[in-house]
């Protein structure tokens, strides 16, 4: 992952688990894996379909196969656009192993000052690439439920399907 912002160069629409997702891409990797009808909608943009491009057919093989897996599997080229703070955040995300869990708060004393939990719950939030850049992992700093963008009831299915356990 690179601070620098890349040009999106196609997209695809994918069926998956998770409902429809939409894909989009840089030269350099996957760029956005947005959830439609989700928090954050994606924003329009004329690109382009490619749903045979492999990083595309890759996460789609990847989501259908999710709750499957054992251990975080490889993951297409990623390339999240966003600030260097936002990028750091991501990279943190992308440690928290499958079938655990960690707070805001953790991520920030990571990062160096726990002070900023509010601004890593931002960047938590602003995460392109959801389930892959696993946001979905964090969870309040007593083990709630906190916001995902895909929706809380997809948080839920995602983290039952591997094995986390939060508080209702």
């Amino acid at each position: 992952m690179t601070a620098a912002h890349s040009p999106m160069l196609a997209e695809a629409r994918i069926a998956s688990p998770f409902g429809t997702l939409l894909l989009r891409r840089t030269a350099k990797g996957l760029a956005e894996l947005n959830f439609p009808e989700g928090r954050y909608p994606p924003a329009p943009l004329a690109l382009p379909e490619e749903p045979g491009h492999p990083w595309f057919l890759q996460t789609q093989a990847l989501l259908n196969a999710w709750a499957d897996f054992p251990t975080d599997p490889e993951l297409p080229p990623l390339d999240p656009q966003g600030t260097p703070f936002q990028q750091a955040v991501w990279r943190l995300l992308l440690g928290i192993p499958r079938g655990s869990h960690t707070s805001y708060g953790a991520l920030a004393q990571q990062l160096g000052d726990a002070r900023k939990c509010r601004a890593v719950g931002g960047a938590v939030g602003r995460n392109p690439i959801g389930i892959l850049i696993p946001c979905h992992r964090v969870l309040g700093r007593d083990g709630t439920l906190t916001g995902f963008g895909g929706g809380l009831a997809m948080k839920c299915q995602l983290l039952a399907c591997e094995g986390v356990g939060w508080k209702a």
